[in-house]
């Protein structure tokens, strides 16, 4: 199963550009507040007043309430598991996105093998030992943040960058470890789903994970009024 999963990350990250690419020019080389408390920018000599505040949306959030104390417990694990595997899903999308800009670049097909090999064995140095640590719950949970961050499920990105066959043998073995490589997030349709959606949302917040936009829309308020209304 470790096995499984480590290649499962290798297939998501394999491509991946191993150099960050340069830092956009700074636009506002400085900005500065006047007695009013408006806002200027100063760009190339040019003042901009800037007449109000930038604030990020917030989502309130309601206050967690469990019917017993062993629905507290699995949430708290759940939680703890989430916060783990969240990390490598979006390292996932990132190396995912940084593949297709890099590959679209190199028509030499000899180029884009080396490119290759050298970008898998970063990979396994980089990621090796840190997906043998994951359990099968936790291996799980991040095949479904795999889907929800990039839109495509593990066995499709195994299917896509390696071979159908291969995915197929894959998602089979996994099977055996109780784990689906096809499985995809469905925050509306399936429970566990919904409140690893809360969790995540709960600790964007309070800055414990770095957001990162889901492939596909994901209403929180949307998904918590359809989770309430069924639990009525």
């Amino acid at each position: 199963m470790k096995h499984i999963l480590t290649y499962l990350l290798y297939s998501t990250l394999i491509f991946s550009s191993l150099q960050i690419s340069a830092q956009e020019n700074k636009k506002y080389l400085e900005k500065k507040v006047d007695s009013t408390e408006t806002f200027y920018y100063i760009i190339k000599g040019d003042t901009i007043p800037h007449e109000f505040i930038d604030l990020e949306e917030v989502v309130l959030l309601n206050k967690l309430e469990f019917n017993n104390k062993e629905d507290r417990r699995r949430y708290l694990i759940l939680r703890r598991k989430t916060r783990k595997v969240y990390p490598y899903a979006k390292l996932a999308s990132e190396r995912l996105n940084t593949m297709y800009k890099r590959l679209g670049e190199i028509e030499n097909k000899r180029a884009r093998k080396k490119y290759t090999k050298r970008i898998q064995k970063y990979i396994e140095e980089e990621f090796s030992e840190k997906l043998k640590k994951l359990t099968r719950t936790e291996g799980q949970i991040l095949v479904k943040l795999i889907h929800r961050q990039t839109g495509i499920t593990a066995f499709d990105l195994v299917k896509d960058l390696r071979t159908g066959w291969r995915a197929f043998w894959y998602n089979t073995t996994a099977n055996i470890f109780d784990i689906s490589i096809k499985e995809e997030y469905k925050p509306f349709e399936v429970k566990e789903d919904y409140l690893i959606e809360d969790i995540l949302e709960r600790s964007f917040q309070n800055n414990r994970l770095e957001r990162q936009k889901p492939a596909f829309p994901i209403d929180y308020f949307d998904l918590s009024t359809h989770w309430s209304k069924k639990t009525k």
